[in-house]
């Protein structure tokens, strides 16, 4: 054995470590043992299921590099009071939320720490604030569809998990675990949700349908306003500003103090009603069994009597229904405020940002060629609020045909260029009506 093998072997910590009995690493492990330590650590309930579940099949790409040893994944779910999440009062119900996912964080973090002195692998997942936002997924683990494939609720109509006992006032976390444990959950056999549509009818921009459909993009737009989006749409007004007087019109003194706010403390929620009027769930029913009118007189009316600032992007369905359902708030429009950088993030963004009302009347298939070193083929097909999307080829007969450039296409998108700048310098062809290429746009607005 040379010097240098032995001074490594004489090192104390290697010394004291080979002194210690051999530990097995561990293989399998009790899914009650875990469960028991989830909620010394901090959470109300949790689930366990194995990677290999075919609903979390799209994730696991994803999840692997959060943690590439991931064999199983721990879900659990931390409880806030209703009645400050209820509350009119912004910073009373953004307080309750921003205290419980900083409980769901530590109680994720200190699940990790015990689980390490048991000699069982494990890595816990961010809740809430993703920072990968050069990702075309932003957000690494999805939450809510682990919590549904754990037995920890449904999805509501409102798009949030619904908890059996505690309803839609909990917030969720995910632990990464790196070994396979003895019984597994599944999702529960019963949909909490009680098709009540109150959350329909207290949705300030009108995301949630009345017909089950959701739109992203409008929720986004409004509710995450102070959050990152938002933000480059604000420095950009800093930088297009002549004045003073040019940057207060575009930006009032208000919300460049809550921009502020936001930066300084913690991004402020703009809108959870969703969740606030949501009567489901063993724990909370019992105000709205008693006696629905009240309930909708405690809960509901003063959210939907609120007057308050709406945050629209222009041409959405949210613009023109706004104004007719709650005539006593203010609109102001704004820009969508994602930049994008792939064809991935552009073709997930069409999903997310389609509009209804714009497409109701629409028959379209067109055909896309986006030009790079290699042509990318993609087809979108509208017809009247259904849309489909293959993004591999040309498929069926096209309407109209596009050709493009593709980093000329994401200047536009991303507000660098007018259309008619992509026309002009020939960097786009169209074969097909330019009405029907408006029209098809207006489906997207941004």
């Amino acid at each position: 054995m040379t010097g240098e093998a032995m001074a490594f072997d004489d090192h104390p910590t290697v010394r004291a470590l080979r002194e210690q009995e051999s530990i097995e690493p561990v293989e399998k492990v009790s899914a009650a043992l875990l469960k028991q330590i989830a909620r010394e650590c901090g959470a109300a309930d949790a689930g366990l299921v194995e990677l290999t579940r075919p609903a979390l099949a799209p994730q696991i790409p994803y999840i692997r590099k959060v943690y590439g040893r991931t064999k199983t994944l721990l879900a659990i779910v931390c409880r806030m009071n209703e009645w400050p999440v209820r509350s009119e009062t912004r910073s009373v119900a953004n307080e309750e939320f921003h205290a419980t996912y900083d409980h769901v964080n530590e109680a994720c973090r200190e699940i990790v720490r015990e689980l390490a002195r048991r000699g069982i692998p494990a890595c816990n997942a961010i809740a809430a604030f993703p920072m990968e936002l050069d990702q075309p997924k932003i957000m690494m683990v999805q939450h809510k569809p682990v919590a549904v494939e754990a037995g920890l609720g449904h999805m509501g109509v409102h798009r949030s998990v619904i908890h059996p006992k505690f309803g839609s006032f909990i917030l969720l976390g995910t632990v990464l675990l790196g070994v396979e444990v003895d019984e597994y959950d599944q999702p529960v056999d019963y949909n909490p949700c009680l098709g009540c549509k109150l959350c329909v009818a207290a949705c300030p921009v009108g995301a949630i349908k009345a017909d089950g459909a959701f739109d992203f993009m409008t929720c986004y737009t409004h509710n995450y306003h102070d959050f990152t989006g938002n933000f480059l749409n604000w420095v950009e007004n800093v930088v297009e500003a002549k004045d003073k007087a040019d940057y207060r019109k575009r930006i009032p003194p208000s919300e460049t103090q809550l921009m502020w706010q936001s930066l300084s403390f913690k991004p402020q929620y703009k809108a959870a009603y969703c969740i606030s009027v949501c009567p489901a769930g063993e724990e909370v029913i019992s105000p709205f069994l008693r006696d629905r009118k009240t309930y909708v007189e405690d809960v509901v009316k003063p959210l939907l009597d609120k007057k308050e600032t709406l945050y629209v992007i222009k041409g959405t369905d949210a613009d023109e229904s706004v104004p007719r359902k709650f005539p006593h708030k203010q609109i102001k429009h704004v820009r969508a405020g994602r930049i994008t950088t792939s064809l991935m993030g552009h073709i997930f963004s069409l999903r997310l940002s389609f509009q209804r009302g714009a497409a109701r009347k629409l028959n379209l298939t067109s055909h896309w060629t986006f030009e790079d070193a290699k042509p990318h083929l993609v087809t979108v097909r509208i017809a009247g609020k259904q849309l489909d999307i293959s993004d591999r080829s040309h498929v069926g007969e096209a309407d109209f045909k596009v050709w493009v450039r593709l980093e000329r296409w994401y200047d536009y998108l991303n507000m660098l260029c007018e259309l008619d700048d992509l026309f002009e310098e020939g960097s786009i062809r169209l074969e097909g009506e330019r009405s029907q290429l408006d029209a098809y746009l207006a489906c997207f607005p941004f």
